[in-house]
């Protein structure tokens, strides 16, 4: 003899709702726990869970009074509930409708010229092949920039500027050495060391 199935979680709200809208009653926690395993099958230690996900799910009321906690539910309360979700699914499906329309319509303009036709498509094919041309000879080209004019000019002028920066700042140096060494009597070695200056320190030529 098969073993009895056990009811689902779907079957126990079902038929604890029944509890509730066949009565029409309030019930305390404990009460149910006694009703809902004789007249439906529901094992008492599921009952607090079943009862609590009706709850959440706004098909059955509760309402503390004084220290105990009663819970009820109408057979207009589940119909109500059906009446808001089918609301909320319309509303949904308007919106999701309008989104499609709107994409559809964004769709057929961004279309308008791009149909597959056999020229856009040796147009396509013609364009992919000048970019990869392109990024080859882009290539070959940096092979030859050490001997660009241009470029090797555009060195020439940078390496000015750096070796006159360079001066600039080797004057400097000098000159604060010098100061130094009238106001404090310092040598050149000892001012060297202090500030880590090389003692081949030179202009730059």
């Amino acid at each position: 003899m098969s073993k009895k199935r056990g009811l689902s979680a779907e079957e126990k709200r079902t038929k604890m709702l029944e509890i509730f809208h066949n009565s029409k009653d309030f019930f305390q926690l404990k009460e149910l726990e006694k009703i809902a395993p004789k007249e439906k099958g529901i094992t008492m230690q599921s009952v607090k869970e079943v009862v609590q996900s009706l709850v959440d799910d706004h098909l059955v009321d509760s309402e503390k009074i004084g220290t105990s906690i009663y819970f009820w539910s109408f057979p207009s309360k589940v119909k109500n509930a059906k009446k808001r979700k089918l609301n909320d699914m319309q509303n949904e499906l308007a919106e999701c409708t309008k989104k499609l329309k709107k994409t559809e319509e964004a769709i057929a303009s961004e279309s308008v010229g791009r149909e597959a036709t056999e020229e856009r498509t040796e147009i396509l094919k013609l364009l992919e092949e000048m970019t990869k041309k392109e990024e080859a000879l882009k290539k070959e080209l940096q092979k030859y920039r050490d001997s660009d004019p241009e470029y090797i000019a555009q060195l020439k002028n940078e390496i000015e500027d750096l070796k006159t920066a360079a001066n600039r700042w080797t004057e400097n140096i000098y000159i604060l050495k010098s100061y130094m060494k009238n106001t404090f009597q310092c040598e050149n070695e000892v001012i060297d060391q202090m500030f880590n200056i090389p003692p081949d320190l030179d202009y730059i030529e």
